[in-house]
């Protein structure tokens, strides 16, 4: 196999394929990179046989084929040629040989028959596009449990219905709930467990591509989720067992509703949390007469106070939250007001976007803390 691709485009698709590859596997074959050489199209493949990405880009080959490289070592050593084309050719020993200008290097490869085959992408069932995938990841993936053991809740549920998209993410102790109406005609019913890890690689994806109206084509069959972006491919192993009954936890009502302005209340969170405890990181939120105080101590370093000035008539209410909860949902929404629901110290409070013209749903409910 040889074949002659642009320096530039190489990057760019192995950059993709970095999260997906296995660092520190017990499969060799994993850590590499498979390349195959077809027509005017090189396509470069990764997994780590939960996760897989397929990409391509214009190469001019000589002769077909295929071979596979250790992904990180040939990314790290194209990073550093001058910007120019770079010409591979492959022996039979799975040696691979570089050549750009005057640089000349040898990397072992091995065996293509030994790199896993990724299963075939059956018909799309649904349309997305890019951009409003990725916000809706960026605004739920932070509630995923970081705990290996409650493994339905290491990734989000993806809902299809009605013409809108749902994605609910919960740790047990927060839930986060965005739902929006898909502008592309995609009438189709469907729900899923996406895991983290391929939430992460959609957000890269994203980032890479200009045109955030971009559709993704989205399928799936029995144990895989589909994600074709243009001539980029991501295909994950889907999550098994059952998501919780979120419509369930849900608040149905709530007593009071308080606006304050996100940049304001996020800096003092910030501030505050300073002296917060740095495993259950609380600090108290309390309402009063048109007053929002936050509040924080540590016996051994000090402690803080902020008050911040919000319509609010009614009784005085102190709930302990994790600051660190309040903040991500701050971080993450884009308005420049936020809602804060609440109803007593024993309830749940939950926030939202505030303002006009929010035109999609957007639920933060977090769990009180006994302080």
């Amino acid at each position: 196999m040889e074949f002659t691709v642009s320096k530039a485009d190489l990057v760019r698709e192995l950059n993709l394929s970095q999260g997906v590859v296995e660092r520190k596997t017990t499969i060799p074959i994993l850590s590499n990179v498979l390349l195959e050489v077809s027509g005017e199209r090189l396509t470069m493949t990764a997994t780590d046989l939960e996760l897989g990405i397929r990409c391509s880009a214009p190469a001019r080959t000589k002769s077909g084929g295929a071979g596979t490289i250790p992904a990180k070592k040939l990314l790290e050593y194209v990073r550093l040629l001058p910007d120019s084309d770079v010409n591979f050719k492959f022996s039979d020993n799975h040696w691979a040989s570089l050549t750009c200008g005057r640089s000349r290097t040898r990397i072992a490869g091995m065996s293509r028959e030994s790199y896993p085959e990724l299963p075939q992408m059956p018909e799309a069932l649904a349309q997305l596009p890019i951009g409003l995938l990725a916000s809706m990841i960026s605004k739920t993936i932070f509630a995923i449990s970081a705990e290996e053991s409650r493994f339905t809740l290491n990734g989000a549920l993806l809902l299809l219905r009605d013409r809108t998209v749902t994605v609910v993410a919960t740790d047990g102790h927060r839930l986060a709930l965005v739902e929006c109406e898909n502008p592309l005609d995609s009438p189709a019913n469907y729900k899923a467990l996406l895991p983290r890890k391929a939430m992460a690689e959609l957000l890269k994806l994203a980032s890479d591509t200009e045109d955030k109206t971009a559709p993704v084509d989205f399928a799936g069959d029995d144990n895989h989720l589909f994600f074709q972006l243009g001539p980029r491919l991501l295909i994950s192993r889907k999550l098994t067992g059952n998501f919780p009954d979120f419509e369930r936890v849900l608040p149905k009502s709530h007593s009071h509703t308080v606006e304050v302005d996100r940049d304001e209340l996020r800096a003092s969170i910030e501030r505050v949390s300073q002296f917060s405890d740095e495993r259950s990181r609380a600090i108290k939120v309390r309402f009063g007469d048109n007053e929002a105080t936050l509040h924080s101590s540590l016996s051994e370093s000090g402690e803080s106070e902020e008050s911040l000035a919000v319509e609010y008539g009614g009784p005085t209410v102190e709930i302990g939250f994790n600051a660190q909860y309040l903040l991500e949902f701050l971080r993450a929404v884009p308005e420049a007001k936020v809602a804060f629901h609440f109803k007593d110290a024993q309830s749940a409070g939950e926030l939202s976007p505030g303002g006009e013209g929010v035109d999609y749903k957007y639920r933060y409910v977090v769990m009180p803390m006994r302080i």
